[in-house]
């Protein structure tokens, strides 16, 4: 298999609420390590320790569980806005922090500046620095210094190449890493002129941060277990790695995961739609199992790189509105049951049958109940096509009442 160059691969657990588990971090590693993935980063949003007192409790068992899979561990700390880049004291207070993390294992230390307004605050700091940017050259120079392996994510991390902030990041030094998520925040695409003007502001090939399949804050509703796709086949001439972005739903990341491992080990051989249905036996096992739950996942794809939500039931929609308008509503009826009846077994199955995987079922649950309401709603309306009843609304209306009822 042909190796193209990301000398970063892995996983970030930097998502917004409930953060995973030790035992889910340790089961992980192993994951990752199977996949070819390399890096593992430390730096969830609700469970990110404070720099003034931070401990490294699991963070040896985790390091070492890393070593035997080949996964480096990368410890993060996030001073925000307590931290005075004027003040020696709390430098000092930060750097001996991550230096503890590596005692304990870690293989390099990450400085969090995102999420933070871009001016400063402390009044000796504005005293001390002209702007943020060299307030934090100056702090990225006292940490790279103790550490000697540091990630850091601006407060830029995405948009316009051409910002001077982002410009002004092209300063620290070059061994130092920088993390970018592209043109927002959660990229539908990275494109290859784009990778580059960045790599060229930044004056280093940057760390993708990618958000997918992240599913926090306004994208709560939606479950990311569709394929990695979007990315340049050739970004790995202007990226150093990708690190993805998993959902608080550990199993169900898994699927994601597999597919961008598959990116990441030869991107120019990538095909999505492969990768994901070896994502979907890996994850999820065979048989019944496989089966029952890949009728359910085509039907929550959508996300920010996928667009298309339930391309085959799409399809049979649009056959069944065309049957009816064409006058056979029987027909139309018939080829409407036989597709709700597929996805209500499937839900079924998934719900209440004998499923291996019962944690993975469990975190989708929500939808899965939505997708078996959904497909009572479609099982409904081809029923009143094939036994039609006098007081029976108007097409349209039908159509439109069972789209609505779509909601997975």
């Amino acid at each position: 298999m042909k190796s193209a160059g990301f000398a970063v691969r892995g996983v970030i657990e930097g998502f917004y609420g409930r953060p995973w588990s030790h035992e889910q971090r340790l089961d992980l590693l192993g994951f990752l390590g199977a996949r070819g993935m390399n890096t593992y980063v430390y730096a969830p949003k609700a469970d990110r320790p404070s720099w003034r007192e931070t401990g490294t409790r699991g963070l040896g068992e985790l390091a070492e569980r890393g070593r035997q899979a080949g996964v480096d561990v990368v410890y993060c700390l996030s001073p925000g806005l307590s931290l005075r880049y004027s003040d020696a004291r709390d430098v000092r207070t930060l750097c001996e922090a991550f230096e503890r993390a590596m005692e304990a294992g870690a293989a390099g230390a990450g400085l969090l500046l995102d999420d933070i307004p871009m001016r400063l605050r402390h009044p000796q700091d504005v005293g001390a620095f002209d702007d943020l940017a060299e307030a934090q050259l100056a702090l990225v120079d006292a940490v790279f210094a103790r550490t000697g392996r540091l990630i850091v994510c601006p407060t830029v991390y995405c948009g316009d190449a051409d910002d001077p902030y982002v410009r002004a990041m092209g300063l620290i030094d070059a061994r130092v890493e920088l993390f970018w998520t592209g043109r927002s925040i959660c990229s539908p695409t990275i494109d290859l002129a784009d990778a580059a003007a960045v790599a060229r502001a930044l004056n280093r090939s940057p760390i993708y941060w990618d958000n997918y399949p992240v599913n926090d804050v306004a994208m709560g509703h939606e479950l990311h277990i569709g394929p990695y796709r979007g990315r340049d086949r050739h970004l790995y001439r202007f990226a150093t790695g990708v690190v993805a972005n998993g959902m608080e739903l550990y199993e169900s990341s898994k699927i994601a995961f597999a597919t961008v491992a598959d990116y990441l080990r030869d991107p120019e051989g990538y095909d999505p739609e492969e990768s994901w249905e070896r994502a979907l036996a890996d994850v999820v096992g065979d048989g019944e199992d496989l089966a029952a739950y890949r009728v359910f996942a085509d039907n929550v794809r959508g996300s920010c790189l996928e667009p298309h939500d339930a391309p085959r039931l799409t399809g049979v929609l649009e056959q069944w509105a065309f049957e009816r308008e064409s006058g056979d509503a029987a027909a139309a009826g018939r080829l409407l049951a036989v597709h709700a009846q597929e996805l209500l077994d499937a839900a079924g199955h998934l719900l209440r049958g004998p499923v291996r995987r019962r944690a993975l079922v469990e975190e989708a649950r929500p939808w899965l109940e939505e997708f078996e309401r959904g497909a009572l709603a479609l099982l409904a309306a081809a029923r009143q096509d094939v036994r039609p009843h006098p007081r029976r609304p108007a097409r349209k209306r039908v159509f439109g009442d069972c789209l609505e009822e779509l909601s997975w």
